[in-house]
This record gives C-alpha cells, sequence and structure tokens, in this order.
C-alpha cells in the first residue's frame, strides 16, 4: 500500500548540506527539465508564473538554486495542518515508506526522500506550460507501478497523475452530507497516521481500518467517505 499525500505550500526551512536523494525514478527526465527551467528563469518571471507573493521573494530566489540547497527528509519538509495531525515522528518506522507525496516539482517523492524547500505548486505554470502538460502520463505510470495506492491528493496534484483504481477520500459534514473545507487536511492527516502502520490490499481494508480507528467511514466503490 502507498498512501499519497498533498503537498503544503508552507515547507520547513534548512536541512543538511547533501545531495537530493529522489525514489522514482522514472520521474527524474522531467524533474530534471523543471529545475532546469527553473534555474534560467528571471526572479519577477517565476514570481508571475507561480503566482509566488510578492513578500515571499526569497522563496522565489531560493528556486534558483535547489540542487545545491540543504536537503530532509520529506515527510519533516512539509509542514502544515495534515502534517501536524499525521504527525510522523509518533509513527513506527515501517510505516513510513508507506507513505508518498505528491509534488509539482518532483512527482512523487517517499516520506524519507531527502528534498530541498521549494515553491512550485500544482496550478501554476512554468515556461508558459501547465504542470499537468509538463508531467504527462509520468506521474499516472509511476503510481500504476504500485500494488495498491490510497490517493489522499487535492484536485490539482491528482490531475497531475490520475491513477485509476486508487481509493479516493472525501470528508464531508455528518449531518449535511457537504464536503468539508477548512478541516479537510486535518481529518485526512489523522486517517493517514490511522492507516500508515497497516497493510491494505484493496478499498475494503481501508474501510475496516479506518473503521477500527473510530472513523465515521462509508466505502462506494473506491471512494472512502470520512463523516465527521
Amino acid at each position: 500500500m502507498l498512501i499519497v499525500l498533498p503537498p503544503s505550500e508552507t515547507k520547513a526551512p534548512g536541512g543538511t548540506t547533501a545531495p537530493m536523494e529522489l525514489s522514482f525514478s522514472s520521474l527524474d527526465p522531467v524533474r530534471t527539465l523543471l529545475l532546469d527551467e527553473l534555474t534560467h528563469t528571471p526572479v519577477n518571471t517565476m514570481m508571475s508564473e507561480l503566482k509566488i507573493p510578492a513578500g515571499k521573494r526569497q522563496e522565489a530566489e531560493e528556486n534558483l538554486a535547489l540542487r545545491t540547497a540543504p536537503v530532509m527528509p520529506a515527510i519533516q519538509r512539509y509542514t502544515g495542518v495534515l502534517y501536524d495531525a499525521l504527525d510522523a515522528a509518533t509513527l513506527p518506522a515501517d510505516a513510513l515508506p508507506r507513505l508518498a507525496v505528491g509534488s509539482a516539482l518532483f512527482g512523487l517523492v517517499r516520506a524519507g526522500d531527502l528534498i530541498p524547500r521549494y515553491r512550485v505548486s500544482g496550478g501554476s505554470k512554468l515556461g508558459g506550460t501547465t504542470m499537468k502538460a509538463w508531467w504527462g502520463s509520468a506521474v499516472t505510470e509511476a503510481l500504476a507501478e504500485q500494488d495498491f495506492v490510497v490517493d489522499m491528493r487535492s484536485g490539482a496534484y491528482q490531475q497531475l497523475g490520475p491513477v485509476p483504481g486508487a481509493v479516493t477520500v472525501r470528508v464531508e459534514q455528518a449531518v449535511t452530507g457537504k464536503v468539508v473545507s477548512h478541516f479537510n487536511k486535518k481529518y485526512k492527516g489523522e486517517l493517514a497516521k490511522a492507516l500508515a502502520p497497516h497493510l491494505a490490499a484493496c478499498a475494503e481494508d481501508v474501510a475496516d481500518i479506518a473503521a477500527a480507528a473510530s472513523f465515521n467511514v462509508a466505502l462506494n466503490g473506491t471512494l472512502l467517505t470520512m463523516r465527521v
């Protein structure tokens, strides 16, 4: 089982001086092209295309030197509500290999991959080309090699590499049935935390694990609905 999480816009700074280490080597050709494009894009142009706010200019400037930037494990680099709820430091070591993160720049990274801080989002463009066009079918093909996928990515990142047959997660209000937006990431982080220590081979296994962890869930095909 591979649980694919959405990335976060905010990322922890710093890290250690070491080369990047990335899983899913089939994605390397596109990664190289994207890194090359970033290196040769003027900062003002980059900020416009990547929709980087004026106050985050430093992050755009950091994009110019990603190949030599400090690195840290992806699961520590990404921050925010989902990753707070996941609390990866409390997971057993054998759970971490079941976690991956969708990335506009790297396609996919595993929890332990060493990555720099970067600023590229799934809904932006680079060199006038959408991230979806940059990635083509590469992310889908990489995920198709996995035995079983639980896809918790948001819409923009799912579009970078749809996964036929993957379990997807919907969080809705128990009373109204409306999709939860504000706390969506929090609940997905909690669900990922419950799933990661276990081996699941199908949608029914995921639903059983979630129910045993006291989540109110319903399964319809490969759509798992969490009612909160």
